[in-house]
Formats: structure tokens, sequence, C-alpha cells
């Protein structure tokens, strides 16, 4: 039997894109006659602490030689060199989106997360990125040589199509709320069309980022549009399809996305979607199903959701084009068999 081992950080159970794309990976892989091991590292990446970084080191040190191990990207690409030596199996890097372009980060971080990134990343025999863009980055910003990279999508499976036949109109954002995703520009536009109808509502972790957390509160009060904005928290499967049921329009004016699973999710229910321009989503969103906005640009969004939210001809077209699109979305047994694909090349390389 072919053998794996998995290194995520954390909670496999975590309620994030990534978290559920490494699950489907696990499941889908044994499917395909792998033998997957699960291997947890510390909950502290991706700002591990020494005590962190010196457990994984024995953790890896006690891995055989002739292993496989891939490593999922939010914790890969913040354990230095010194520490990824301890690894002698070959290394598979599975990388969401590079570190280094979370929002809000120092530029010492910054600095600091894209050397340990491309260091981690040429030790690897082979490299998963989750889409076209992310791959494209990593060749271009970490020296990540094409021919040793795969594009591996995420899955979106089918679902029901949203009724969107509630009053006022939904507006939903289903991500932690982070810098990086961009809510709180998302209230400051809000707040410039009170004059209409609508509801906004969030799902997704509200304690993975203070200051965001911190930023979005101020911007919903300053704004007045509490009593018409609902703070979810994480939702289980069964609470954001019931989410996504009853949703309008999907709005996640996000900084950057490696990926953006919840807009493929958006899109197989029939949503038609404003997102950032940041990132993959160009790639993940068709446009005739989605509207972009400059990520950060309050004033552009406002504009856009008001064009939106008053033209019911054109949200209607717009969400029959994510129906039809969501039909040619790949699946998660599309995604396992790429990886799986990639991790048999993997096995026939040396150790870097």
């Amino acid at each position: 039997m072919r053998e794996v081992i998995f290194a995520i950080p954390g909670d496999l159970n975590t309620p994030t894109g990534g978290y559920r794309y490494d699950k489907r990976v696990i499941e889908e892989l044994r499917a395909l006659g792998w033998s997957v091991q699960h291997l947890q590292l510390s909950s502290g990446f991706p700002s591990p602490s020494e005590r962190a970084l010196a457990e994984t080191a024995k953790i890896f040190s006690g891995i055989s030689a002739d292993a496989l191990v891939m490593v999922d990207g939010l914790a890969l690409g913040a354990i230095p060199l010194q520490t990824l030596k301890s690894l002698k199996a070959r290394l598979i890097a599975l990388c969401h989106h590079p570190l280094a372009f979370e929002t809000g980060l120092t530029t010492d971080r910054i600095d600091y997360l894209h050397r340990t990134e491309r260091e981690a990343l040429s030790r690897a025999v082979a490299t998963i990125a989750t889409s076209r863009s992310t791959a494209a980055l990593l060749a271009r910003e970490f020296n990540v040589a094409p021919e040793e990279l795969t594009v591996a999508e995420p899955g979106t499976e089918p679902a029901p199509r949203a009724k969107g036949d509630v009053s006022p109109p939904h507006l939903l954002s289903v991500g932690a709320i982070t810098r990086r995703k961009g809510h709180d520009t998302l209230a400051i536009a809000l707040s410039k069309i009170r004059d209409l109808n609508w509801e906004w509502r969030i799902a997704g972790s509200i304690d993975r980022d203070t200051i965001a957390m911190q930023t979005l509160e101020k911007n919903i009060a300053e704004g007045r549009i509490a009593q018409r904005t609902t703070l979810l928290g994480p939702l289980d499967d069964a609470g954001l399809e019931r989410e996504y049921s009853s949703a309008s329009l999907f709005v996640l004016p996000s900084h950057f996305e490696g990926y953006g699973m919840a807009f493929t999710e958006a899109l197989a229910r029939g949503l038609p979607v404003v997102a950032g321009s940041g990132g993959a989503l160009v790639e993940t969103v068709p446009r005739d199903a989605g509207v972009f906005v400059t990520p950060g640009n309050a004033g552009e969004l406002a504009l856009t959701l008001r064009r939106l939210l008053t033209s019911p001809a054109e949200i209607a077209k717009r969400a029959d084009a994510a129906w039809e699109y969501a039909k040619k979305l790949p699946r998660w047994n599309d995604t396992a068999r790429l990886i799986s694909d990639a991790l048999a090349h993997a096995s026939t390389k040396a150790a870097a």
C-alpha cells in the first residue's frame, strides 16, 4: 500500500477553507488506496514558539528517511531551515497561499516569512498549489521549478440552488474575520448604502485576528449598521447550507486569496459574487457571475453593491451564470487524483 504522512498544524476540524481542503484530501486519498497518517503539529503555527519548533524538530527527526511527508503550508512556510533539516524524509509542500502575503504583517515579518518559505520550498521534492495563480506566484517569487509544481484546485460538490427569496436580501460573507478578508472595508461600504434594503450575515471565526475583529466592530458601530449585521461565528456544514440557501448575494472583498473555496461554494448554489481582485479570485470567479472590486476601496464597493441591489435583472443574470459555471467545477476526487499522481512521482525521488 502507498503511504504518506500528512503534517498539519492545529485541529483538522477547524472550520476554514484550508483545513476543509486538507480533511477532504485525506479522505479522498484513502479512497484511492493511500495509507494516510495524519500528523498533528502545534496549533501555534504560523507563529510558532521556540518550544513548538523544538517539538516539531523532535517529531521530524523520528520520521524514517524513506517516508513521504506532505506538510501543510500553514506550518511549512514558518519553519526555519535549521528545524526543517531534522526531517530526512522526502518533503512535499502543500501551499494554499504564501504566508508572507497575509494582510497586516510588518515589513520584518513579511521578509522573515518570505525567506523561511523560500528555504522550505527549496527542500521539497514536489510542491502542490491550490490554484494556478498560487503556482505562478511560487515559481516567480519563491524559485519553485515549474516542473516540480502540481496545481490541485479544491473540489466543489453539487449543491441545491439558493432560494434568495428573503426580504431584506441577505448579503453573505463566509470566512474567518482577518485583515486579509476585508470585512472592515465591507462594513464601511454598507454604511454608505443604509438607504437600501439589506441584511449582512457573516459566517466565520471571530477570534483568529483580534485587530481585525476590533476594527470590524468599530466600523459596524460607527457606520450605524449593527441592527442589520449578524455575526454567526463558525458554522458546521448544516449551518453553512442554511446561510447559502437563503442568501441573495455573496460578498467578500478579500485583499488576497490563494483560491477561495467559499466563493466556489457560493457559485455552486447559483449565487452572484462580489469579490476583491486580489490573488486567485480573478481566476476562481467567472466575470459573468462575479463583480471584482479593488481591495480596500470602500467607495467602489458601495457603488457596486448599490448597482446590484437596485438591479434585480443583473442579479438574476449573474445568478444564472454562476449556476451554469458550477457544473464545470472540479470534484474532490479530481483533486485527490492530482495529488496522488504528484505523491507517486515524488516517491521516486531522493530527499533534498
